[in-house]
């Protein structure tokens, strides 16, 4: 301690110790009155060590915003102004972009200014343009769809980032995911963040979102108007239920195939929800009597469109459909096992389905003829019936329901093989003032007349008459159907390969007000002459004519339609014997509408068709010439080349 005080030496004391202070220059340190300390001035190397190696090695040293933790980004991000800055940002990497994506639409600080006197002009263009920015933001008119391989979190990340600035998402639609990098919580989080304005959500076979990023959307999306859920096996009860609590404007609801939703989360939608106007529920095991006639009992006031699928429910919540649903307009029931006789009898006699105007039920073995007049009965404004798979309906059932349904306007049945043309017949008979369509598919029971069916009233009303993969059909049932129906617009008998020219001539001889659309494909047994009469005494009228498969039709009829169809804009002749000469008739003919036009299959149509089928095209928006072997690939090309407004399949 002595030999430092009033120390004079030279740089050996420096050398043997360290320096208690550094600088170019010496400086003395006075700790009391009488005694000083002196440092020597620090030597200096001519050249500093961290700029010896080079260029590289300096700026790696230059200080950089990506040594900054999350938490100091996520700080930084939320004072960004507005929208295109945030996207700019996000640009930057995927690590930025995943900060932003974290930091919720309301965490941004739009307005806040630096400290000490504002200035006053910065701080009005500031509170403009952040208002100008939040009326963009809150539109939510966006819509965005992420499918297959392009559905990952990070994708999502952007869209919630991207969207703020463009107007806001308001719909957004995500089918599968990606099987290596698929959608998860943190990507559906993203959005709930960044896109509170969001309005409709549907989430379609999407595993990896659970609970966690329901509850997001339920905590940012109050406005969430409507919901789809399907084959989501990770999403149950308590979030779904966080939905119907945070967001009361829910009018659409969509839930299939997730095993986890059961009854809880329905009670919570009709205590929450009075908004509710449509419920489709398919194929959730949890989902039973309880949850069903909570929700139809609850929203009975504004719910008008439920659908019911494969659901372990009972006779109990088709009675409730039956008593609550005043203001339900389009009920579907489909593959209600549990539900028997009694259960659609009391739907119909509770006389509560006053508004019902559409029905369809498909697969439901409680549907018999005791039960369908019931039904017929109970819903007096019932316009739209559709009965699928119904296999103890006859034709007692039928008819009785036709004379009930006062307000019936279409008919559907499908695969309901007790029917016969019997029941068919009477029930047209008996619907002579509003029915207007009528379609039979697949009706096995369905078996040709062999003997003349008593005269029944005609039902002036029909419009449309649709048979189609009925193979008992044939031509006595045909004629007897072109006496009851002479007001027919639209003729659909695709697949119907009993019927002949005997019989179908008779039903276009007895339409009077002249046939549009007529598809008779697959009626392999039909020949020029039906076609010629269907110029003849149609050909003003006609406008769709579909033969596809008929391999008797031929050039005849091609120049039949030429000349007598001036209307006709969609013509099918795929499969038919139809040559070059054919299609040279065609387009010298009269009909300056044609649009649609298809010779898949002709074979004989050759390269000589080409300049026809130029002057055809100057109409035309769609070609098809798939399968036209004859037809060279130069032909082909030139044919595009030339005809660029109109789409060519070959």
């Amino acid at each position: 301690m002595p030999a430092l005080v009033n120390f004079r030496g030279d740089d050996d004391f420096y050398s043997e110790g360290g320096s208690l202070c550094s600088g170019d220059s010496g400086v003395v340190f006075s700790i009391g009155s009488h005694v000083e300390i002196y440092c020597p001035p620090r030597k200096r190397s001519r050249i500093s060590g961290p700029y010896i190696v080079g260029r590289n090695l300096f700026e790696e040293k230059r200080p950089s915003i990506d040594v900054l933790p999350d938490e100091c980004l996520f700080e930084i991000f939320k004072c960004l102004p507005g929208g295109r800055e945030r996207s700019a940002s996000a640009c930057v990497s995927k690590r930025w972009l995943t900060v932003l994506s974290s930091v919720r639409s309301s965490e941004f600080n739009r307005s806040k200014t630096s400290q000490g006197q504002p200035d006053t002009i910065s701080i009005d263009k500031t509170v403009n343009n952040t208002a100008a920015d939040e009326d963009i933001e809150c539109d939510g008119y966006l819509t965005r769809c992420v499918e297959g391989k392009k559905a990952t979190d990070v994708r999502l990340a952007a869209i919630a980032v991207g969207t703020s600035s463009r107007g806001g998402l308001g719909k957004l639609s995500i089918r599968g995911s990606n099987a290596l990098r698929g959608i998860s919580n943190f990507g559906l989080s993203a959005i709930a963040r960044g896109c509170p304005s969001l309005r409709v959500l549907s989430l379609w076979n999407v595993p990896s979102i659970g609970d966690e990023g329901i509850f997001e959307i339920a905590r940012e999306c109050h406005s969430l108007e409507k919901l789809d859920l399907c084959q989501c096996p990770s999403i149950s009860n308590s979030s779904l239920a966080s939905i119907a609590e945070s967001c009361p404007n829910l009018t659409s609801l969509t839930i299939e195939s997730c095993p986890n939703i059961g009854n809880e989360s329905l009670q919570a939608i009709a205590k929450f929800c009075p908004k509710l106007q449509s419920i489709t529920i398919k194929d959730c095991a949890l989902v039973g009597d309880q949850g069903i006639a909570s929700l139809l009992s609850s929203a009975s006031a504004v719910l008008t469109k439920v659908k019911l699928q494969a659901l372990n429910i009972t006779d109990y919540s088709v009675a409730v459909i039956g008593h609550y649903g005043k203001a339900i307009t389009n009920l579907v029931l489909c593959g209600l096992q549990n539900v028997s006789q009694k259960g659609f009898w009391v739907m119909g006699n509770a006389k509560g389905l006053q508004t019902l105007s559409s029905l369809t039920i498909t697969s439901c073995r409680g549907v018999t003829d005791l039960s369908l007049e019931a039904v017929g009965r109970g819903c007096p404004n019932l316009k739209h019936m559709c009965l699928r798979k119904c296999c103890f309906v006859s034709d007692n059932g039928l008819v009785a329901f036709a004379k009930a349904a006062g307000s019936l306007e279409s008919l559907q049945l499908e695969e309901v093989n007790r029917i016969t043309q019997v029941g068919i017949l009477t029930a047209l008979s008996s619907c002579i003032s509003k029915l207007k369509s009528v379609s039979l598919v697949k009706c096995m029971g369905i078996k040709d007349l062999s003997t003349e069916f008593p005269m029944l009233s005609p039902c002036e009303s029909l419009r449309c008459l649709s048979i189609r993969s009925c193979p008992g059909f044939g031509s006595t049932s045909l004629a007897m159907v072109g006496k009851l129906c002479p007001q027919l617009h639209h003729l659909d008998l695709s697949g119907l390969c009993g019927i002949t020219d005997a019989g179908l001539l008779p039903l276009l001889e007895s339409c009077e007000t002249g046939l549009a659309k007529v598809n008779l494909s697959d009626c392999s047994n039909l020949t020029d002459e039906v076609v010629l009469a269907l110029a003849r005494l149609h050909g003003e009228t006609l406008e769709l004519l579909n033969l596809d498969g008929c391999q008797k039709i031929t050039d005849a009829s091609l120049v039949a339609l030429a000349d007598s169809c001036p209307l006709l804009n969609d013509l099918d002749v795929s499969k038919c014997s139809i040559t070059d000469s054919g299609v040279v008739a065609l387009s010298h003919g009269s009909q300056h509408n044609l649009q649609i036009l298809s010779f898949s299959g002709c074979s004989m149509i050759s390269n000589k068709s080409r300049p026809a089928l130029e002057q055809l095209g100057t109409t035309l928006v769609g070609l098809n010439l798939q399968h036209c072997n004859s037809i060279s690939s130069n032909t082909i090309e030139s044919l595009t080349e030339n005809l660029w407004r109109c789409d060519i399949l070959s």
